[in-house]
């Protein structure tokens, strides 16, 4: 009997996690609050409560956070900024797993990670309060741990979903290999990895990351979209012949060059989704174009041509 009401439990933990892991089913672009505490912002809460509107009018509607973000600032600073938003008009991802050498953290005495049950649990209390809420939308562990015990982290997702806490889960930075193995333990689908990729840095479309994401049927996110700025900023002759073939491409699709690397990420069938950090409104109503740019498939060869610094083997 005890077998059997631990097996229908099971069951309806996997069920009901199914009917909670659609918090990118709809999402084309992600914003990213890491700068919020960075000029010309600078912790700014009218400037930050316009971004925000900016990014809800754009249909910009998910938020990716730190625990670590702007010194453990970023969380607080937005929760505070969007009182009053009613909750069902946005979705918040966090992440926790880092230990950061900081004055809002004097106990750490060195940089570390830590995916204990404790600090996982105690990073998500912690969230909760920053961000004025009483359940995050998704939560990442945010670089893979060495000393990682799979099954502890399972139990405590299983903990935080039971409690309706956390809706649903995921990883950054980590490799397939990783991600299966903490997936082998965790009943519910992890539901990303967050992975940096760009025009500058495609690993990910040859190391097996993105075949990953499409053979496991979950969406990767994308940070550094735009390689840091280097697309534009860089003098080596890649990113001069890069930047030469955007402009005008772009030119012909009626968007920016920066929309169009965001276009050429899009278009892979994994439908990866790039988080944004831009502070400016005007670039960021460019960029929110991009999943509207329709790139033919020799226009996306062009660009991992330009790319690569030579033709695909």
């Amino acid at each position: 009997m005890d077998t059997q009401v631990t097996q229908k439990n099971n069951a309806s933990l996997v069920s009901g996690a199914n009917e909670k892991t659609d918090v990118f089913q709809s999402t084309s672009i992600v914003y990213g609050v890491w700068r919020f505490l960075a000029e010309p912002v600078s912790g700014n809460r009218n400037m930050i409560r316009r971004l925000v509107d900016l990014c809800l009018d754009l249909q910009i509607d998910t938020f990716d956070h730190a625990d670590i973000y702007g010194g453990y600032q970023c969380e607080a600073l937005f929760g505070e900024v969007c009182h009053g938003i009613p909750r069902d008009h946005y979705k918040i991802v966090t992440k926790c797993g880092i230990k950061l050498l900081h004055p809002h953290r004097p106990q750490h005495k060195i940089k570390s990670y830590d995916t204990s049950a404790a600090h996982i649990a105690q990073s998500v209390e912690q969230s909760l309060r920053n961000l004025r809420t009483d359940f995050l939308d998704c939560l990442l562990i945010h670089r893979p741990d060495p000393l990682m015990d799979a099954s502890e982290v399972a139990e405590q997702f299983e903990a935080l979903y039971r409690a309706g806490k956390v809706r649903s889960f995921g990883v950054s930075n980590f490799t397939p290999q990783q991600f299966n193995l903490l997936q082998s333990y965790v009943r519910v689908p992890l539901v990303t990895n967050q992975v940096q990729c760009s025009l500058l840095y495609h690993q990910p479309l040859t190391d097996g990351t993105f075949d990953h994401a499409q053979e496991h049927r979950y969406r990767p996110m994308i940070w550094s979209p735009l390689g840091g700025g280097k697309i534009f900023t860089s003098q080596t002759t890649v990113a001069e012949n890069l930047l030469k073939l955007l402009k005008s491409l772009g030119s012909g699709h009626g968007c920016s060059p920066e929309a169009l690397c965001l276009a050429w990420l899009i278009k892979h069938p994994s439908r990866p989704i790039p988080v944004l950090g831009t502070m400016n409104a005007e670039r960021l109503r460019s960029l929110a174009q991009a999943p509207q740019v329709s790139l033919s498939r020799e226009e996306w060869f062009m660009l991992y041509e330009a790319a690569l610094g030579q033709s695909v083997p």
